[in-house]
């Protein structure tokens, strides 16, 4: 497992950008989608989470963020970023609670 080279969240999205997750990904009642193309959905069992990363407000610690690098099954890399914690999204929580797959980088 690769360490955490990220000291923020601006670092971990660019980086992960230069590794080829350049896709832009988000979550609604219907799966996860592409940003920028909403109408195909997808899965749990049809995505993998390659590596996340979660970050801690420098001034305050409920400002925290979590960045997702993932992988579809059909080759689409991109990241999902959601808020940890208390303000991290019901429906993203859902979602990743059914996902076999994850690894793990924190900072």
């Amino acid at each position: 497992m690769e360490i955490n080279q990220y000291g923020t969240m601006v670092d971990a999205v660019n980086g992960l950008k230069a590794k080829g997750f350049l896709g832009d990904f988000n979550i609604d009642e219907e799966g996860l989608y592409v940003t920028d193309n909403k109408e195909k959905h997808f899965l749990a069992e049809e995505v993998e989470v390659v590596e996340f990363h979660r970050f801690e407000g420098m001034s305050d610690p409920g400002d925290m963020s979590i960045v997702y690098a993932l992988q579809l099954t059909d080759g689409t890399k991109g990241i999902l970023i959601d808020m940890f914690g208390t303000y991290s999204s019901a429906k993203v929580s859902e979602f990743f609670k059914h996902i076999g797959n994850i690894k793990h980088n924190e900072h």
